[in-house]
């Protein structure tokens, strides 16, 4: 079944036909402006496509070249927290797949529940814990729904990330990310009991994305720029305002790993 926005973005993208997609969380927005002969359309112009409404979210695909390569990126997405609907970015995805967009690659803004992973820091997610037990493939009629998540973040991807990185001088921590629903913030509690159940970092978003580009048979990498530490740890009270102010910071270390990414994968 095609998509609703495909055949928009197939007349918008003129031709051009990029393999790689990045879906852009917040810090990353700015990323866009590196895109030469760029091509924008709103999200409002996209058939089933949905209006984020978090601050910081700009809500356009924006395709061209980066790096000399020819990809498309989302600048922002929409979370299940402003609908309650776990599957809110599959018409997204869905399009992405019937494009021929061959491997995807996620960006967030997390917190830290390890004191030595410091806010401004950039984690590669290398697995992750979906404690809300939310799935977006819920409700789907065909046995396809029972994907494999083994493998869910490919591993020739985690190594060219890798790569990237060392080539621009960045570091990046592999570490496991565990979804939680959101919009509140974690408890001092609940970052103890991720802490104990293996987590690195705790964010609100990117593990629907996951399931469904592996649904849609998506290759899959994910990076979490670190903003902040998680409930308790130092004491603070956690806001929204500290995610945009800190994650541009991280997020510039971030965008150097993905030009070199994206100029070995493109």
């Amino acid at each position: 079944m095609i998509a609703p926005a495909t055949g928009t973005l197939i007349q918008k993208l003129n031709g051009l036909a990029p393999r790689v997609a990045l879906v852009l969380g917040s810090g990353l927005g700015s990323l866009v402006d590196a895109v030469e002969n760029a091509v924008r359309i709103p999200y409002a112009d996209l058939p089933g496509f949905p209006h984020s409404g978090v601050s910081g979210h700009a809500g356009e695909v924006v395709a061209g070249y980066l790096s000399g390569k020819p990809v498309l990126m989302l600048a922002g997405r929409a979370h299940y927290y402003e609908k309650g609907d776990a599957a809110v970015m599959r018409p997204v995805i869905a399009a992405l797949a019937d494009l021929g967009i061959e491997m995807l690659i996620l960006t967030n803004a997390a917190g830290s529940v390890r004191h030595d992973l410091a806010p401004g820091s950039v984690m590669l997610i290398d697995d992750h814990i979906n404690y809300s037990g939310l799935n977006p493939l819920i409700g789907e009629p065909s046995d396809r729904r029972f994907v494999g998540m083994t493998t869910a973040y490919d591993t020739k991807l985690k190594d060219a990330l890798v790569i990237a990185a060392d080539e621009v001088g960045e570091k990046v921590s592999p570490g496991v990310y565990m979804w939680f629903s959101g919009p509140s913030f974690e408890t001092p509690a609940e970052i103890r009991m991720a802490r104990t159940l293996g987590a690195d970092a705790v964010g609100m978003s990117t593990v629907p994305e996951v399931i469904l580009a592996r649904f849609f048979g998506l290759r899959v990498a994910a990076c979490s720029v670190i903003t902040n530490y998680g409930a308790g740890m130092t004491g603070a009270e956690l806001s929204h305002d500290e995610t945009k102010d800190v994650a541009p910071k991280g997020g510039a270390r971030l965008q150097k790993i993905i030009r070199a990414l994206v100029r070995e994968i493109g």
